[in-house]
């Protein structure tokens, strides 16, 4: 099914295909990669958009504390809202997973594609630096 009002364009990560084109996303594809890049885009680190991106990479040395899940979530819901206005944000739910590698905060992300009513779910990890002490 065609959706052209969903939008097409270089995928991401950006790969070549045997053919040696670019591969391309579309329609909700495009959205589900446009979302994990606003995710993983720290505000300020594109030169020509430095308010493009998500707040998170400002807590990621903050203590794994409820406070902290509160901020995360807000962050992701405020960047959404502002760079991918093709989804409704249904919800966002933060858990921690503590592993070997320090403290990893898995952000659950529950949207709506809002020309087709479609709803997916992206769970984006996000790690938070363990102290030494």
């Amino acid at each position: 099914m065609s959706k052209p009002f969903l939008g097409k364009g270089v995928g991401f990560p950006v790969t070549v295909e045997n053919n040696g084109v670019l591969a391309q996303a579309a329609y909700e594809e495009s959205i589900r990669q446009s979302v994990w890049i606003v995710l993983g885009t720290a505000k300020g680190e594109r030169v020509m958009r430095p308010d493009f991106g998500c707040g998170i990479y400002d807590l990621v040395f903050e203590v794994n504390s409820p406070s902290t899940v509160g901020k995360v979530s807000q962050s992701v819901r405020e960047a959404l809202l502002l760079f991918e206005p093709r989804i409704d944000v249904l919800d966002v739910q933060v858990g921690s997973v503590s592993d070997f590698e320090g403290e990893k905060l898995l952000i659950n992300i529950d949207y709506q594609v809002r020309a087709t009513n479609n709803v997916f779910n992206l769970v984006y990890p996000f790690y938070l630096e363990r102290s030494a002490g």
